[in-house]
């Protein structure tokens, strides 16, 4: 993922996937591109961050430390100001049509609600939902590795399909499975009780 991100560092509206959204700036008066731009930039340029920070949180070396609450902050922070808001604003300008503006809005609008009653639990010290939440929250994040996993995949092994179509599929296949594996390891009860242990030293 950092990888991907590194060409974006230059800034230029026409460097790797940017290459195939130049309909954006010819479609869209000059402050809606502009809002996209910034929205794509803060995105990309934040994700990263958002996937680090999440991981320490289900790594038990780090749940008896303050490492846990001060990647947690940042995570919380980074999902909800930053990479949350401006994924929904992306979701808007999917390409693909109203199929994928759909999943990655909703995309967007369950990540942050999840990320937000994750916080809300961990405030009102309710250290179970908090843990629920943040596996449905850390499931999306995911959602930025899973959903090009699939379309490597599907290209290379899988089957052919033509570019947008196979784009519409993806952007629904990088985020369901993950969310319903999520469910089912909440379900099972998989690590939470443990999980709560930890945080709370009892």
């Amino acid at each position: 993922m950092v990888a991907i991100s590194i060409p974006y560092l230059t800034f230029e509206t026409d460097v790797a996937f940017l290459r195939i959204k130049q309909w954006v700036f010819r479609e869209y008066p000059t402050w809606l591109s502009s809002l996209w731009i910034v929205a794509f930039y803060i995105h990309v340029l934040t994700s990263i961050f958002a996937l680090i920070a999440g991981f320490t949180q289900f790594t038990k070396r780090f749940l008896w430390k303050k490492t846990h609450r001060v990647m947690g902050a940042v995570y919380i922070i980074t999902v909800l100001l930053l990479t949350g808001p401006s994924g929904l604003i992306m979701g808007f300008f999917a390409n693909g049509g109203v199929l994928s503006i759909i999943a990655f809005s909703t995309l967007a609008l369950l990540w942050w609600w999840f990320t937000f009653k994750a916080y809300t639990a961990i405030r009102a010290k309710n250290y179970e939902a908090h843990a629920k939440f943040m596996y449905r929250s850390y499931a999306l994040t995911l959602s930025a590795i899973t959903l090009r996993l699939w379309k490597y995949l599907i290209v290379n092994y899988l089957y052919e399909m033509p570019p947008m179509d196979l784009y519409r599929l993806v952007a629904w296949l990088g985020w369901v499975p993950n969310l319903i594996l999520a469910e089912i390891m909440i379900y099972k009860g998989m690590h939470l009780k443990l999980l709560a242990k930890h945080i709370t030293g009892r």
